[in-house]
This record gives C-alpha cells, sequence and structure tokens, in this order.
C-alpha cells in the first residue's frame, strides 16, 4: 500500500498525511472549493477538487472520489471520521474496484451502525444493553405503550443515528408526543433513515468509551478508556484517560465488554465501544463507532502508540502490531480539548477569518492537531472544528494545571472560540473532583447564570 487517498478534510485529513509522510506513503487528497487553501490540500502529494462547498456535492461524491482513487493508483481509501466514515456503500464500493477501505468491511459497518440491530448483537454477546426497545416503534401510539413499560425518563433515538444527532430525552408521555415525530423527521433528513427506538435514560452516568483493534488474523485487543462525559448537547468536548474515579475492577469488566462485542462481530481495523456507567459502576453498551474517534489520540498520548499507523497495517492484511494484551500498557494521563470556532455561551457556530492563531505550543506534553494556519477561514459548510488540543502530564492534577496554563497563552483573533470555557470550566470543583456524570457542563453553565443573576 504505497499510496492512499483520504476521503476526508481538515485536521484529521492532516493528521493521516503526516503519519503517511513518515511511512513514505503517498497520499491523494480531494477537497472543495471552499477548501481549496486549507494545509491539507497543500500537503498532500496529489490533491483533486470534487465540487463546490456543499459536502453533498462535495465531499459525499462516492464514485467520484472512487474514481480519484483508480486514476491516481491508490491501493486504499482512508476515510477519517464523519462524513463517508460509517458508509457501508461507499466501503463496499471500494473494495469491489479493488481498492483497500481502511476500516472494517461493510457488513460490519451495517451490522453496528443500525442501533437496534447492535442491541441484539450484544445481548447475545453477552454484553449488558440499556433497558429499551429490541425493535423499531412506528408510531406515537407504540411509543407510548413501550415507555409505559420501560419506565420515564426515556431517550428517544434515531436508529441510524449519531453524534448526538436524532437523540431527544423525554420526561414523560407528553414530551415524548411532542417530540416523536420531529425525531423522525429528522432522522429521515440526516440518515436516510426514520426508524426510531427508546431507550431508558441512566440518570448520573458517565459515557465512558473502549479503543478496540482487530485484524485479519482474529486478534482482538483494547487501548484502554476514554472518559466523554463532559458534553454539551449531547456533543463531546473535552475527553480524558484514563477515566477518574472508575475502580479498576469496573475498568477491567468494561474492556473485557469491549472486546467481546467486537469478537461478536469479528471485528477488524479501529473501532470503539460506547458504554453508559451508572452511579453504581454498573455499565450498558451504548453503540460501536466502525471507525476512528475525533478523541483517539487520547489514546495516543496514553499508549504511546500512532492508531493510524496500526489502521495501515492491518489494512495491508498484517497482525497487529501488539497483539499481546499483556504488553499493552497505559502511562500518565492526557486531556482532549475540542477547540471550535463557536460562541462560547449560545454554543452557535462562529464562522470568520483566523486573523492571528498563535498556539504557543512549545512545550512538552503539548499535542496541536489543527486543520487550519493562520490567514485562513473557518467557513459555514462544516463542522467548525478549529484544532484538538492535547495536553499529557504524568497525573491527572498535573494535566489540568498545564492545561490551563496552555490555554491561557493562546492566541485566536477574528472570530470566537470555546477556549475561554474551557478555561473557566477547569477551575470548577466538579470537573477537578473528577467524579462527574454527562450532566456535569450543563449544569455548571447553569450554575454560571445563576450567580450573573
Amino acid at each position: 500500500m504505497d499510496k492512499i487517498l483520504i476521503a476526508n478534510r481538515g485536521e484529521i485529513a492532516l493528521r493521516i498525511i503526516r503519519t503517511c509522510k513518515r511511512l513514505g506513503i503517498g497520499t491523494v487528497a480531494v477537497y472543495s472549493e471552499a477548501d481549496s487553501e486549507m494545509p491539507f490540500v497543500k500537503e498532500a502529494d496529489e490533491a483533486f477538487l470534487l465540487g463546490p462547498a456543499q459536502v453533498q456535492q462535495s465531499y459525499l461524491k462516492s464514485d467520484d472520489i472512487i474514481d480519484i482513487a483508480i486514476r491516481t493508483g491508490a491501493k486504499g481509501i482512508h476515510p477519517g471520521y464523519g462524513l463517508l466514515s460509517e458508509n457501508s456503500d461507499f466501503a463496499r464500493k471500494a473494495e469491489q474496484a479493488g481498492i483497500k477501505f481502511i476500516g472494517p468491511d461493510a457488513d460490519t459497518i451495517v451490522k453496528m451502525g443500525d442501533k437496534i440491530g447492535s442491541r441484539v448483537t450484544m445481548q447475545q454477546a453477552g454484553v449488558p444493553v440499556v433497558p429499551g426497545t429490541d425493535d423499531g416503534v412506528a408510531t406515537v401510539e407504540e411509543a407510548i405503550e413501550a415507555a409505559a413499560k420501560i419506565g420515564y425518563p426515556i431517550m428517544l433515538k434515531a436508529s441510524a443515528g449519531g453524534g448526538g444527532i436524532g437523540m431527544v430525552r423525554c420526561e414523560d408521555e407528553q414530551a415524548l408526543t411532542q417530540h416523536f415525530q420531529s425525531v423522525k423527521t429528522r432522522a429521515k433528513a440526516y440518515f436516510g433513515d426514520d426508524v426510531v427506538f427508546l431507550e431508558k435514560f441512566i440518570a448520573n452516568a458517565r459515557h465512558i468509551e473502549v479503543q478496540i483493534f482487530g485484524d485479519d488474523h482474529g486478534n482482538i485487543i483494547h487501548l484502554f478508556e476514554r472518559n466523554c462525559s463532559v458534553q454539551r448537547r449531547n456533543q463531546k468536548v473535552i475527553e480524558e484517560s484514563p477515566s477518574p474515579h472508575l475502580p479498576e475492577d469496573a475498568k477491567n469488566r468494561l474492556h473485557q465488554a469491549a472486546v467481546d462485542a467486537a469478537k461478536a462481530v469479528s471485528y477488524k481495523n479501529a473501532g470503539t465501544v460506547e458504554f453508559i456507567v451508572d452511579e453504581n459502576n454498573d455499565f450498558y453498551f451504548l453503540e460501536m463507532n466502525t471507525r476512528l474517534q475525533v478523541e483517539h489520540p487520547v489514546t495516543e498520548e496514553v499508549t504511546g502508540y500512532d492508531l493510524v499507523e496500526w489502521q495501515l497495517e492491518v489494512a495491508k492484511g498484517n497482525e497487529l502490531p501488539v497483539k499481546d494484551q499483556l504488553e499493552i500498557t497505559s502511562t500518565g494521563h492526557a486531556i482532549e480539548f475540542r477547540v471550535y470556532a463557536e460562541d462560547p455561551v449560545k454554543f452557535m457556530p462562529s464562522p470568520g477569518p483566523i486573523n492571528k492563531l498563535d498556539w504557543k505550543v512549545e512545550q512538552e506534553g503539548v499535542r496541536i492537531d489543527s486543520g487550519y494556519v493562520e490567514g485562513g477561514k473557518v467557513t459555514p459548510f462544516y463542522d467548525p472544528l478549529i484544532a484538538k488540543v492535547i495536553v499529557r502530564a504524568s497525573t491527572r492534577e498535573e494535566a489540568i494545571e498545564k492545561s490551563r496554563s496552555f490555554l491561557n497563552e493562546v492566541e485566536i483573533e477574528g472570530l470566537k472560540t470555546n477556549i475561554p470555557l474551557f478555561t473557566e470550566f477547569l477551575h470548577s470543583d466538579e470537573f477537578q473532583a473528577g467524579d462527574y456524570t454527562t450532566a456535569v457542563l450543563p449544569n455548571w453553565l447553569e450554575k454560571q447564570k445563576e450567580s450573573v443573576k
């Protein structure tokens, strides 16, 4: 595999390119008109225009992307995350064209992309799942009947959903009635599938995920867990590893459940098994993401492995670089901050020119994965992620202190970012204590509002 095409953009495209350069692998970038001056386009060995800014006319044109891969002699396609990364049709078309899809096979993507089907698969594998419906609910009347058996509050979810889209918490029958049709409509618009189901809402829960990896030779391992409970609108903004305030025996059970989940579908390449962990440290399967996660650098920083390099090795048909679970260790503590171009109070995107971008990155243990440089522009067409700041230290306390010091020095001018939110939140007793749930950020923001009144 001496050349690959990267079917993505921004920081993840750039991050893949840099690993490929280190390994002597050629890279082909594809881009939209809005991204023509982006760093990933310039750093790739070859780059091809797909079309206008809108993703439907550029980054989602799977046939055009595969045609470019064929014409350039690319042996593989790396989909990054988002966009076409969990599109089984794209994966299947690539393989049919003789191009390796750098991820799990299409059948696995289908099986685990269906939230209802994956629930059933996990139950058969002995992995605990959240109480809920194992079939779609077609009408609001069916939903009301099922919710009465499960017990409120419940989560109304799109079966094909992800990233917090198509998911609403309902406290009672009135709320379920109010949101049922809108969730179906949103699911159809985003995922082309309006099937919805219900799950019990687990109170005081933590969102913890386990990085797993498999190869063509039957080897499946885990690379420990990440706590992703700091969220706004069901989307992660801070992730850390190891997970604080989770006993070792609970971690071991969680890791084993993730491996069992991966074995149940003969998983290959990089994946993540996500769990909800309750206040008693009992856990429930949430979903499996059949791709590289946004927050994978957290795992890289505590294990010392390059996960993109592992993906490429597995895609070549080789065994995992490390297949003995006992040889894989986690050292120190890492925290990732997703820096967005957004209003830090309203959480609304704030696109615009980046007139100044100074990370002052000359610090040991600080990593910046960014798709932008000074003079660039965050457009309104895509996710407004400017960069991921990953901070590593020997202890969690040191990582928090280093994060606070570093973020206070960063200078970004021309648009709003959520860095002020991070610098304030890092001071909070709730985050510093480490024993927080998915409600930590919304509750903290509410307290901030009350203190201003």
